[in-house]
């Protein structure tokens, strides 16, 4: 096994603080869920924007190797859940559309990625993930 790439980001303050990198190349303000605290963002919505990143970069490898020249769209919509008090859970839907092929193609496609995403296999058995061609 070979690393490829290694980063780091620091948080001080939880949902109400900071998040950035060790090289200061990043810095984000961080705010609780429906807060609307202006220029920040929240874990879910990070969570999101890396998983939606990494799963059309995965499909773009599998088009790759079956030539599929359509561009592709993902969406990750992350719900963060409370299932009883102070017992939080993650849950996503991605949603994937892909120019030129059929719903059941994009379905098919959609479902291969999501066995080779990093993100993925970092979730499988940990939460829900429902995956849907659109």
């Amino acid at each position: 096994m070979k690393t490829l790439f290694t980063t780091k980001m620091i948080n001080e303050g939880g949902r109400s603080g900071e998040s950035f990198s060790e090289d200061k190349s990043l810095s984000l303000k961080i705010a609780p869920p429906g807060s609307n605290v202006a220029d920040a963002t929240n874990p879910e919505q990070l969570f999101a924007a890396g998983y939606s990143a990494c799963f059309n970069s995965a499909l773009d490898l599998l088009k790759r190797q079956q030539k599929i020249k359509g561009a592709s769209t993902v969406t990750a919509v992350v719900h963060l859940v409370e299932k009883a008090p102070f017992d939080y859970i993650l849950a996503v839907e991605l949603e994937g559309h892909i120019e030129g092929l059929s719903l059941e193609e994009t379905q098919a496609l959609l479902e291969k990625t999501h066995e080779v995403c990093p993100y993925s296999k970092a979730t499988v058995g940990n939460i829900d993930v429902t995956i849907k061609a659109v």
